[in-house]
C-alpha cells in the first residue's frame, strides 16, 4: 500500500483528495494535516466521513510526515511548499504540490504574477508539470510534481492539439472560463459569501489572473518553443453561482487552409486513446453537469465559417480533474500503477 499524507486536508481540494484516496485500492491516508484544525477529529469537520475516517487532524510537520509517508500531497496556499522544500524531504518521500509553486519554470515570472518571493528556485527545473496526458513519461520518474490547477488544466487540454498541429494562430487565442465557487477555496472571504455570489456572475482577475502565464508557457511548449514564451493570449475567468464545475470556451483564428477533418484528426491523434478525455466532436458541446464528480475532461468544438474561427469548449470538475483527481492520477503514474486506479467514478448527475 502507498502511504499518503495530505497537508491542507481540510480545504476543498484536500478533502476531495481524502475522499478519493479512501476508496483507492492501493493507497491509504496516514496523515490528515491541517494548520487550522490540528487536534480535531477529521470527521467532525467533514461529517460525510462519519464512521469512515477515525483520525484526528495532525500538524503541518513535513519532516515527521516524510518519515511515515511514501507520498505527500500539499494542498496549500502559494508559497507553502516552496518555503519548506529541501533535498532531505525529496529523498524520503515524493511530493505532489497542488499549488502553483513549481508550475512555472521562470522564477521572475512566478514572483511577478504571484507577488511573493520564491523560496526554492533551485527546484524549479527538477519539478515536472503534472498534466498527465501530455507529460506522462516525465511524470513516471518524478519526485517533485507540480499539479496543474483547474483553469489551466481545462484550457491547456482544450487547445493543445490545435496549437501542436499548427491549426490556429496562437496570437488570436481568447479564453473565457467560468468556475464554481469551490475553486476559490474554503477560507472565509467576503466576495465568496452566498449573498455576494448567488444570482450573479462576475469576471475577476481581468488581464491580471495569475494562471495566464502558466497557460501561455505550456501552449508555447506545444507550439515547439522551448522558451515557454511564444504564446500570448487573453484569459478571463468568471465566478458563477454553483458549487463545482468549470467550462472553458476558447476562441482562435484558424490558419489558412485548416479544415474540419484536420481538426478532428488533431484531437483524435492527441487524445483518441486517453482514458480521461472524452472527445464530443464537432457540434456536441460539453456541459459541466456531465463531468461532475468525475476525473473526465469533455471537449467539443465548432467552426465558425463566417469569421474563420474555431470555438473549442472544455468542461471539467474543478475539484477532481482540476485538483484532487489529477493529483491521484499523477500519483498512480509515479508509483507504477494503472493510471485510472481509484479514479473510475462516473459523473454524478443529479
Amino acid at each position: 500500500m502507498i502511504k499518503a499524507g495530505i497537508i491542507g486536508s481540510t480545504g476543498y481540494a484536500g478533502a476531495y483528495l481524502a475522499s478519493i484516496l479512501l476508496n483507492h485500492p492501493q493507497a491509504e491516508v496516514v496523515w490528515y494535516g491541517s494548520r487550522s484544525y490540528a487536534g480535531q477529529e477529521y470527521a467532525g469537520i467533514y461529517k460525510n466521513f462519519f464512521r469512515m475516517v477515525d483520525e484526528t487532524c495532525m500538524s503541518e510537520d513535513l519532516e515527521t510526515l516524510a518519515e511515515e509517508a511514501d507520498v505527500i500531497f500539499t494542498a496549500t496556499p502559494q508559497g507553502y511548499c516552496a518555503g519548506r522544500m529541501n533535498e532531505d524531504l525529496l529523498k524520503k518521500a515524493k511530493i505532489i504540490d497542488l499549488s502553483a509553486d513549481f508550475r512555472l519554470k521562470d522564477r521572475a515570472v512566478y514572483e511577478k504574477w504571484y507577488g511573493i518571493e520564491h523560496k526554492a528556485p533551485g527546484f524549479l527545473e527538477r519539478a515536472v508539470y503534472g498534466l498527465c496526458e501530455i507529460n506522462r513519461e516525465q511524470i513516471r520518474s518524478a519526485r517533485l510534481l507540480a499539479n496543474p490547477g483547474c483553469y489551466t488544466t481545462c484550457s491547456i487540454l482544450t487547445l493543445y492539439p490545435l496549437v501542436k498541429e499548427g491549426l490556429i494562430d496562437p496570437a488570436t487565442i481568447i479564453i473565457d472560463a467560468k468556475s464554481g465557487t469551490s475553486g476559490a477555496g474554503r477560507s472565509a472571504k467576503v466576495p465568496n459569501l452566498f449573498c455576494e455570489v448567488n444570482e450573479s456572475i462576475k469576471a475577476y482577475g481581468v488581464t491580471t489572473h495569475r494562471h495566464t502565464p502558466e497557460i501561455e508557457e505550456q501552449l508555447s511548449y506545444a507550439s515547439g518553443d522551448l522558451s515557454g514564451k511564444a504564446v500570448k493570449l487573453s484569459f478571463t475567468p468568471h465566478l458563477v453561482p454553483m458549487n463545482r464545475g468549470l467550462l472553458a470556451t476558447c476562441y482562435a483564428s484558424l490558419k489558412d487552409g485548416a479544415t474540419a477533418e484536420q481538426i478532428r484528426e488533431a484531437y483524435e491523434n492527441c487524445y483518441g486513446e486517453e482514458r480521461f478525455i472524452r472527445l464530443r466532436g464537432e457540434g456536441d458541446l460539453p456541459e459541466t453537469r456531465w463531468v461532475q464528480g468525475s476525473n473526465f475532461v469533455d471537449i467539443g468544438w465548432r467552426i465558425d465559417e463566417r469569421t474563420g474561427r474555431i470555438i473549442a469548449i472544455g468542461a471539467i470538475d474543478n475539484l477532481v480533474k482540476g485538483a484532487a483527481g489529477q493529483a491521484v492520477q499523477n500519483m498512480n503514474l509515479m508509483f507504477g500503477l494503472e493510471e485510472q486506479t481509484g479514479l473510475m467514478m462516473p459523473p454524478a448527475f443529479l
